[in-house]
């Protein structure tokens, strides 16, 4: 099993609105390939990627009447590129235009409020930043549940090229 040290780089995924895709489950399985796609084009190299299984939720903070999320946790390990603030945030962009082909519109909604799609980027290797835009590693990572038990999942999954 890979310890958190080993993964290249691992992304949280999140969703309680239904999206272009359909409900927020759809969504999950519909941005999976997508989002494998934007890791290799990013990184220009083939990747292993090890997946969760899709979890259902309760939501943490926000409104307390919003639906239950869907959430995963998507691993990609051995990334040649070494970890810079430049090339994190450079991945946050485009995570984030993931999320808008998904119809999230992050000027108009609530903190910890519902979404169609929520890409986080959990941590990238041993890479510390401080950023306005990105923090590494996630600064509440290890106060979510539904983040640290679909990571420990990937983290024991088999591997899919």
């Amino acid at each position: 099993m890979p310890s958190i040290d080993d993964a290249s780089v691992a992304v949280a995924l999140g969703a309680n609105r239904p999206s272009v895709a359909g409900s927020p489950r759809e969504t999950l399985v519909a941005v999976r390939p997508l989002l494998e796609d934007l890791l290799r084009v990013w990184s220009d190299q083939e990747l292993v990627c090890r997946w969760s299984s899709l979890h259902d939720t309760a939501p943490v903070g926000g409104p307390p009447d919003q639906p239950r999320y869907c959430n995963a946790v998507m691993l990609v390990e051995g990334l040649r590129a070494s970890p810079s603030e430049a090339s994190a945030l450079q991945l946050l962009d485009e995570l984030q235009r993931l999320e808008q082909q998904f119809g999230r519109d992050r000027s108009r909604e609530q903190l910890w409020g519902p979404r169609s799609l929520d890409l986080d980027l959990l941590f990238w290797g041993e890479l510390r930043l401080e950023h306005p835009r990105l923090q590494l590693p996630h600064p509440r990572l290890h106060l979510r549940r539904f983040v640290l038990a679909p990571l420990l999942e990937a983290m024991q999954g088999s591997a899919a090229p």
